[in-house]
């Protein structure tokens, strides 16, 4: 990559988008067509890393080994209604494609979705 393509550091320029949900694997057959078809996009473009889905806040547990500490506690950070249900990381050439492929992501799930840039 050139220098103007890199984000900071001179690192590629990464993107997370995180889809957001109400209700665990709650995709129908025509949003699941639609999302590998943005996978397929994505893939085609050289912008694809990685796309998953993630278990709701009820699988979720928490670690802390700070201080010497060895305690997990069978809870999520997020106790909202709303949680991220998936993700893509996504390797572009700009911030703008990202919010490119922000906005499809989100058509594609037929969900909101937040973007973040990977550090």
């Amino acid at each position: 990559r050139s220098q103007a393509t890199q984000g900071a550091y001179g690192c590629p320029m990464r993107f997370v988008i995180f889809v957001i949900d109400s209700v665990a694997h709650s995709a129908d057959n025509g949003e699941i067509v639609a999302i590998d078809a943005f996978n397929d996009l994505l893939r085609a473009r050289g912008e694809f890393v990685l796309a998953v889905g993630i278990a709701g806040p009820d699988a979720a547990l928490q670690f802390d080994g700070r201080s010497g500490s060895a305690q997990v506690n069978a809870r999520s950070l997020n106790s909202q209604d709303e949680f991220y249900s998936g993700l893509w990381i996504i390797d572009v050439e700009s911030s703008a494609i990202a919010h490119e492929r922000a906005m499809q992501g989100s058509r594609a799930c037929n969900r909101r979705v937040e973007l973040r840039p990977l550090l």
